[in-house]
Order: C-alpha cells, then sequence, then structure tokens
C-alpha cells in the first residue's frame, strides 16, 4: 500500500517563498471564522435556508431547525459577527438574511463539492 506522505524530504525553495510571500498577503483570522461559523451543522442548516428563502425572522428559523428562539438567535447572532448573515428588525421581529451574493456563492459551491465528493466514493 502506497504511503501518503514524501520518502523523502525535497524542498522546492520557489514555490514555497511564492507561497508564503501570497499567504502573508491574506487574513487568515477572518477567512477561519467564516469557516468555523459554517462547521456547526445547525448554523450551516440556516445559511443554507437563508440561501433558499432569502429572508427569515428567528421564529421561522427557530421551526426550520427544530429549537427554541433563543437557539435559533444564538445561531443566528453568531452568522451575523462572522460577517456571513445582517438583520434588520420590523416591529417586534427580527429578520435574517446573507450578508451578500459571496456567501452564497461559498454555501452553493460547498454543497456542489460534497455532491462530488459523495459521487465519486
Amino acid at each position: 500500500m502506497a504511503k501518503d506522505t514524501c520518502d523523502v524530504t525535497c524542498i522546492h525553495r520557489d514555490k514555497v517563498d511564492h507561497v508564503k510571500n501570497k499567504i502573508e498577503d491574506h487574513s487568515f483570522p477572518n477567512v477561519g471564522q467564516i469557516f468555523k461559523a459554517l462547521a456547526d451543522e445547525k448554523r450551516l442548516k440556516i445559511a443554507y435556508a437563508l440561501r433558499i428563502e432569502t429572508e427569515l425572522c428567528v421564529c421561522d428559523v427557530a421551526n426550520i431547525i427544530d429549537s427554541s428562539n433563543a437557539t435559533a438567535s444564538h445561531h443566528l447572532r453568531h452568522l451575523k459577527n462572522s460577517g456571513l448573515a445582517k438583520y434588520r428588525k420590523e416591529g417586534k421581529l427580527a429578520y435574517y438574511s446573507l450578508n451578500d451574493d459571496h456567501v452564497s456563492h461559498l454555501i452553493d459551491m460547498a454543497f456542489t463539492h460534497s455532491k462530488e465528493v459523495a459521487h465519486h466514493e
């Protein structure tokens, strides 16, 4: 059975230096927060629901994920604080939506990739 590691150490300095320079140009903690927020299955379901319906109130989200309003609100607040969702108040209701098209595309790509991986297994 083939090992999935290198059998010898061989550093391609030009590639390593190129990648290190590119990495320094990006803010990994911010991007990491996005993936961390979506790593929670409930929050991913909420984000997917907001992808489908565009805007939902906290009560709707609670019903969709079979939770209390407080739990749904907690998850929605986490998505908002991670820059993935936004909200607006209308009277006594709080409506949430995805922050922008980038978030929608990220969710679409994740599900598309997941289906492709499952298909190849």
